[in-house]
């Protein structure tokens, strides 16, 4: 039997939600052994209505308790909140940062050694425990806890370990990303529609078949357009569907909107 995990959860935002979700449905963490803190009383009331934990507005005792501690707060409440947690930190827990733009050198201004800290850029599909989580890790960190944080990211979804330097990017491809995948699933179902479908069934088809074409991808490790030419055939109906995305600089968009979001993300940078 597992040996379960005690997690603390800052924020239960959207994302943090998405991490106690996974975390409980993969049941190595059942809702007695999490904690969570908002500042938000109705988001309080939510997280112990619907998972069953613990929730409280500020740190408190039970910080000392758990093996990770989750940072989920907006990029400019990070300061403040890590102030809070320090006096009850344990040394033997790990502080892992989902904040967007809070480099590992300013988390460390604020927590002392040797704790060790892991920030990750992970997304909302953590929920069914599908997410895509990238993460960084300080130079000097112990290879025996990293494996254990990404055995316990690897609950929530696939894990890889990237550079700092490309986490803005990573925040606008994966983070990000399941927005954009729902708009191109929202197209396709409309397309549909259009054309006569119901909507309810036009948006399982498009969802499923998005969903198909992912698998095929990771599962088979093929390329992205070694499927699209396996679809493609000569002089066939999809040759002119893709046609028409070209025409239409549909790959350019999405490029240009990654880039952007890119741009965003960095801006959002709190000063080492």
């Amino acid at each position: 039997m597992y040996k379960q995990l005690r997690v603390a959860i800052i924020g239960v935002g959207k994302m943090g939600e998405a991490i106690v979700a996974g975390l409980i449905a993969s049941n190595r963490c059942m809702s007695e052994y999490i904690v969570c803190y908002d500042i938000s009383a109705e988001r309080r009331e939510y997280m112990r209505k619907i998972y069953g934990v613990k929730c409280f507005d500020k740190p408190s005792e039970d910080l000392k308790n758990v093996d990770m501690v989750f940072i989920s707060v907006k990029p400019k409440d990070v300061p403040i909140v890590l102030s809070d947690i320090v006096p009850y930190l344990d040394r033997s827990s790990v502080l892992i940062s989902v904040a967007a733009g809070v480099s590992l050198s300013y988390l460390r201004k604020y927590i002392p050694k040797p704790i060790p800290i892991v920030r990750i850029m992970p997304n909302l599909a953590c929920m069914i425990r599908e997410g895509m989580i990238a993460y960084s890790a300080e130079y000097a960190i112990d290879p025996d806890i990293e494996r254990n944080i990404v055995d316990m990211l690897s609950l929530l979804g696939r894990v890889v370990k990237i550079d700092e330097q490309y986490m803005d990017v990573v925040t606008a491809l994966v983070g990000s990303g399941p927005a954009y995948v729902a708009f191109v699933i929202e197209a396709l179902a409309d397309a549909g529609v259009r054309l006569g479908i119901p909507k309810d069934l036009a948006i399982t088809m498009a969802a499923q078949t998005v969903l198909g074409a992912s698998k095929l991808i990771l599962d088979k490790r093929i390329h992205p357009a070694i499927l699209r030419d396996m679809v493609a055939t000569p002089g066939g109906t999809t040759v002119e569907g893709l046609l028409v995305l070209e025409e239409n600089a549909v790959k350019s968009a999405f490029i240009h909107a990654i880039s952007r979001a890119a741009t965003k993300a960095s801006e959002l940078h709190l000063q080492s």
